[in-house]
C-alpha cells in the first residue's frame, strides 16, 4: 500500500488496488512500517486512487496540485476572482524568533495556523476579500521584517526551543491585534528531535505536518510530505538511526 495523502495530527491515507484506506497516527499510536520503492502518488478522485507510474516524487507534472493564491499578491492568477469573503491576515512566530505574514479565509484562522505548526499566532487584520488582503500581505512582506513562506527545516530548528517574546511582542505593538493565540502541540520535547524519513516508532504527536516519533530511546521528526509516494511494508529497517541527544 502506497502513502498517497495525510491529515495533520491524525492519519496516513494510504491506497491500493484503487481503495483508499485510514491508518491511525494520532498521538500514542504506535506505527510499525517500512519503507519500499517511492513512486508518485496519483491523485484521489471521488474516493478513489488513481495510480501513477511516474518517478517524480511526490507527484508528477500531471499530478502536482499547484495552488495559485498561494503565489497571488493581489492580482489573481485565477481566470476569473472567487475569494469573495473576509480574509484575515495574520502574523505567527515559530521558535524561537523567525515571524511570518500570512493571508488565509477568516472562518479558517485558527486551523490554518495550526496546519502550519506556528507557535504563537495574532489575527491582525481582516479585509473583505482575498485580493485586498494578498496586496497587503505582500507590501509587508517587502517592507518589514516578516516573511510569507516558513519551510519546514527552518520549522523545525525551533523545535523544543522558546518563542522569542521580547521580540514578538515588540511586532505585535506595531499592529494591535484583534485576537491572538499560542497553540501547544503537546509534544514536551526537552530536545531539537532528528529529522528523519520513516513509518516506524510511537507517535508523540504532530506539529503542523511534521510527525514526531520515538524510537529505540530518541526521538524523530518527519515531514510526512516526504512520506507520501512510498509504499509501507511489514519489514521495518533494522538500520542505524541517528540518536538524540537525549537518548544517552
Amino acid at each position: 500500500m502506497q502513502v498517497v495523502g495525510y491529515e495533520s495530527g491524525e492519519a496516513l491515507y494510504v491506497a491500493s488496488g484503487g481503495a483508499v484506506e485510514v491508518v491511525d497516527a494520532a498521538a500514542g499510536t504506535e506505527l510499525v512500517f517500512g519503507l519500499g520503492d517511492r513512486r508518485c502518488a496519483g491523485t484521489l478522485h471521488d474516493g478513489e486512487h488513481l495510480a501513477c507510474d511516474a518517478d517524480e516524487t511526490p507527484y508528477c507534472d500531471a499530478h502536482r496540485d499547484v495552488w495559485v493564491c498561494a503565489r497571488c499578491t493581489g492580482t489573481c492568477l485565477k481566470d476569473e476572482m472567487d475569494c469573495h469573503e473576509p480574509h484575515a491576515l495574520y502574523l505567527a512566530a515559530f521558535a524561537p524568533d523567525v515571524s511570518k505574514v500570512g493571508v488565509t479565509r477568516e472562518w479558517r484562522l485558527e486551523t490554518r495556523l495550526r496546519e502550519q505548526g506556528a507557535d504563537r499566532a495574532a489575527h491582525v487584520r481582516t479585509y473583505p476579500d482575498g485580493r485586498v488582503a494578498r496586496e497587503v500581505e505582500a507590501e509587508l512582506a517587502r517592507r518589514d521584517d516578516l516573511v510569507d513562506r516558513v519551510r519546514v527545516p527552518t520549522k523545525l530548528a525551533g523545535f523544543g526551543r522558546e518563542v522569542d517574546e521580547a521580540a514578538w511582542e515588540a511586532l505585535l505593538d506595531r499592529f494591535d491585534p484583534i485576537e491572538r493565540f499560542a497553540f501547544d502541540y503537546g509534544l514536551a520535547l526537552e530536545d531539537r528531535p532528528v529529522a528523519e524519513t520513516m513509518a516506524a516508532g510511537t507517535v508523540r504527536g504532530w506539529k503542523g505536518r511534521v510527525l514526531v516519533l520515538d524510537r529505540g530511546g530518541s526521538t524523530y521528526a518527519v515531514d510526512v510530505r516526504d512520506l507520501v509516494g512510498y509504499e509501507l511494508t511489514d519489514e521495518v529497517p533494522d538500520r542505524e538511526l541517528q540518536s538524540s541527544l537525549g537518548a544517552f
